[in-house]
């Protein structure tokens, strides 16, 4: 107290009151139920009487746990409470020694389900019906064909069995079979050379959009012209040597892929393309890096289309002018009425043409791989 002042009007010694230590609310238990009115804050209602508490714990405060009163196992102790054995403590409580806390899941982690495997024997039973799905209506054709065939006795439909025999003679057997190589020659190299010229110059057009506005009412012009109509055309330039052959096969083949790669290089993301570009990518290795691979798709779908129309030309540069080659075989053998080997030379074209096809797929496997497997995921999901 001051000296001169009065003892009434003194000031009292400010007391704060005491804090509460805050309350933490554990988890709800995802099994126990919607929580009880009133929020998470409320305390818990007062234990039934005749219910014994357990040893050392100690009660939240407002709520009467009469002597004797258990806490259900498993449950949650409040702050500043010795959990019992095997309970789950929350944040700030005192486990027993020797107890370890327990981490509740509410489900298994996403991407450790376990994947059923299939056993080898059900993969092979399904690759056998796969194929058996695919080939059973050549088959059955083949079947009615030597069937209905058998008992032919017309000179332009011989059965199917004696173009079978023939085959053999000829083109197993016989030296007939050097026919095939002048063909295959002149399509491998007109193939190839119209694959490279199409990607080449697709990607060239594509690179300047000018360039390609002003030569693309030429390029359609002349695509719709049929290939077998310039035919005499190139003959009377380049005659009737093997040149005259790829040359013919290099232009009928080469629009597909051409106007796939346009195609395909145009639908590519302008964003991927912006992203080049700030990363300062040279032209050449964003075409090689960005613009090729995202346009690959299309471009092998032209280079399919290229290869079938590569074989129709192959025989059609053989009929005319020609002295070698399967399709030189086939109207020779016309002409000479002798229809079995005609009918062998088809089979054989049919056979070749299959066989390329069915390369040119595998080879698609390998190259479009990630597009596959991306496809596959898209088509599951």
């Amino acid at each position: 107290m001051t000296t001169g002042q009065r003892p009434d009007l003194a000031t009292p010694a400010r007391t704060d009151p005491p804090r509460r230590p805050p309350t933490v609310v554990p988890d709800p238990d995802p099994d126990s139920g919607p929580e009880p009115a009133g929020g998470p804050d409320r305390a818990p209602d007062a234990a039934p009487a005749g219910s014994t508490a357990p040893a050392g714990s100690t009660a939240p405060a407002g709520s009467a746990a009469p002597a004797g009163s258990a806490a259900p196992a498993g449950s949650a102790a409040p702050a500043g409470s010795t959990a019992p054995a095997g309970s789950t403590a929350p944040a700030g409580s005192t486990a027993p020694a020797g107890s370890a806390a327990q981490v509740r899941t509410t489900g298994p982690v996403p991407g450790t389900e376990p994947v059923a495997r299939r056993s080898p024997g059900a993969s092979v039973a399904s690759r056998a019906w796969n194929v058996i799905s695919r080939v059973w209506f050549f088959a059955a054709a083949l079947v009615l064909w030597w069937v209905l065939s058998a008992d032919s006795t017309s000179t332009f439909f011989p059965p199917l069995r004696d173009i079978v025999t023939r085959l053999y003679e000829l083109w197993i057997v016989g030296d007939t079979k050097r026919m095939l190589w002048p063909s295959l020659a002149h399509f491998a190299i007109g193939y190839g050379t119209a694959g490279v010229l199409g990607v080449l110059l697709g990607a060239l057009l594509w690179r300047f959009r000018r360039t390609n506005d002003a030569v693309s009412p030429l390029l359609y012009f002349v695509y719709v012209i049929p290939a077998p109509a310039i035919l005499p055309a190139v003959i009377a330039v380049m005659g009737i040597e093997s040149g005259m052959k790829i040359t013919i096969i290099v232009l009928a083949a080469i629009w597909p892929t051409l106007l796939n790669t346009i195609d395909g290089m145009r639908g590519i993301d302008p964003i991927k393309l912006d992203t080049a570009k700030v990363l300062h990518m040279s032209p050449l290795h964003t075409v090689r890096s960005v613009v090729l691979p995202g346009a690959l798709p299309q471009i092998m779908a032209g280079l399919r289309h290229s290869l079938q129309i590569a074989v129709i030309m192959m025989v059609v540069s053989e009929l005319v002018a020609s002295t070698s080659g399967i399709g030189f075989f086939i109207l020779d053998a016309q002409q000479r009425f002798a229809f079995t080997d005609m009918w062998t030379g088809v089979v054989v074209l049919a056979l070749i043409g299959s066989a390329l096809t069915f390369l040119f797929i595998a080879v698609e496997r390998v190259v479009l791989a990630w597009y596959i497997g991306a496809r596959a995921v898209e088509e599951k999901g």
